[in-house]
């Protein structure tokens, strides 16, 4: 199997993606905000929020894409990478509000529904073109969300969108066909269920990031079977591994070599060797090695 790269518009950079589904979840909104006036329903006034919350998040991601795209310099040595992981940390507790205040109204209309008439037909209508964006704008972010903790965080508001616009399909559906407006208070509750999760998965990545956890699927004990079976290496101690944002994995480790090998030109090889290891085996790109010898190691256990 071949993971070709995403060549035409899916291929842009991360901010020209973010801008695209920005001007289409914006114009989205409008149309679900009239819509959900005209037809009175609650579950399609849920989706226009969420897609206004959506548009705010975007952007909040175009910022701290642009904030991360700005180069090291001798105060942040690492550059500006992290201010993704700030986005993406706005963007979870937005997500959270937002489904907190959807099941609040949704409970509050099956409790007491009033009066409360909805217009199935244009309410299906809106939804229709709601999945259709989303859908498009899902289709942007595919690719580059599996690099990015920032875009990661807009494709999953949009997946919840994309949810949320089919679920009012079916609400409306069953409006016009029968009549019972109560499944527009029940697609309500199942968009702010289907927010939940999402929110808490993101939240719970950028709180990793943030504690500097090794990243997900990293096994800090086979990086070190790989270090100990390079030849000349005798020990490895002070191993960390983290990552600056999603895709920026960090590693340092101290390394014990033979005696010779720092005196017969071997160390360049051995360092070499290492950095290839975890580039080739561990995607790590950035990764730093102390070479010592096998004193320092009991020198430093007596300080």
């Amino acid at each position: 199997m071949h993971d070709h790269a995403p060549t035409g518009i899916r291929g842009a950079g991360n901010r020209r993606l973010l801008a695209i589904s920005l001007a289409i979840t914006s114009t989205v909104m409008v149309v679900q905000v009239v819509g959900a006036v005209l037809s009175g329903s609650l579950a399609l006034l849920a989706d226009a929020a969420h897609m206004f919350t959506d548009a705010a998040a975007l952007v909040i991601a175009l910022i701290a894409s642009t904030v991360a795209a700005r180069p090291a310099n001798d105060r942040r040595t690492f550059g500006y990478q992290r201010a993704e992981v700030f986005g993406a940390l706005i963007n979870g507790v937005i997500l959270i509000v937002l489904s907190g205040w959807v099941a609040f109204e949704g409970i509050s209309r099956l409790l007491d529904p009033g009066e409360t008439e909805v217009a199935g037909g244009l309410m299906l209508v809106v939804a229709i073109v709601g999945l259709v964006a989303n859908g498009v704008a899902m289709w942007l972010l595919s690719s580059a969300q599996r690099h990015s903790i920032n875009v990661r965080g807009a494709y999953l508001e949009v997946l919840g969108d994309l949810i949320g616009s089919a679920a009012v399909i079916v609400a409306a559906i069953v409006i016009v066909t029968t009549g019972w407006y109560q499944a527009d208070a029940i697609a309500s509750l199942f968009i702010a269920a289907m927010i939940i999760p999402r929110a808490v998965g993101l939240l719970r990545e950028v709180v990793s990031v943030l504690a500097e956890s090794a990243p997900k699927g990293t096994h800090v004990h086979e990086i070190r079977e790989h270090i100990l079976a390079t030849p000349g290496v005798v020990d490895v101690h002070d191993v960390h591994v983290w990552q600056l944002t999603r895709g920026a994995p960090v590693f340092t480790a101290h390394v014990v070599v033979e005696g010779a090998a720092l005196t017969d030109g071997r160390a360049a090889g051995i360092l070499s060797t290492l950095q290839s290891c975890l580039s080739d085996h561990f995607d790590v790109e950035h990764s730093t090695f102390q070479l010592e010898p096998a004193g320092h190691v009991e020198h430093e256990a007596h300080a």
